[in-house]
């Protein structure tokens, strides 16, 4: 199936497409006031350069969309044009998020993936049941975990197993 878009108007919108202060960082941002977190954002020192850090928890948080970063959920859904590009692109983005939290974590961070189908969609969480998976996790010690529509799991510190059914 050939795009429906001229190069130049593809081009276009795929510059248009937001790296920092998306819609579910905002989201997050305002559940993580709302339970009185002291938070920092994008710091470009720490790899990754992490959505959110609470340095008083040692805790590093990610916003991860389902599609760029390969989520097992029914927002990723891999484009039907240059199906082969857009996998080997993603699966580039994948090992560096791997690469990434394995040396957050050798630092001796705590690190949290909150996946955008937990932030926005038809199956997407609550605040209330948000906020309380966002305590749980930096309140408990937990060491590497994810957030999806299915609420908290704990990660192998490579991370990406999805839990059955996300």
């Amino acid at each position: 199936m050939a795009d429906v878009h001229s190069k130049a108007v593809r081009s276009k919108n795929m510059r248009a497409i937001a790296t920092r202060d998306t819609a579910i960082e905002k989201r997050l941002a305002g559940l993580l006031i709302e339970c009185g977190f002291d938070f920092r954002v994008q710091d470009e020192q720490l790899a990754g350069r992490p959505d959110f850090i609470i340095d008083s928890h040692r805790c590093i948080i990610f916003t991860h969309g389902c599609f760029w970063h390969h989520h097992n959920c029914y927002l990723f859904k891999v484009p039907a044009t240059r199906t082969e590009f857009w996998l080997e692109k993603i699966g580039k983005n994948v090992e560096r998020d791997k690469r990434d939290i394995r040396r957050l974590l050798g630092e001796g961070w705590r690190v949290l993936l909150v996946w955008e189908c937990a932030l926005r969609g038809r199956k997407k969480l609550s605040d209330n049941a948000l906020t309380e998976r966002l305590e749980e996790w930096v309140f408990s010690g937990g060491h590497h975990a994810q957030i999806d529509t299915l609420g908290i799991h704990a990660l192998d510190d490579d991370g990406w197993q999805a839990p059955p059914g996300s």
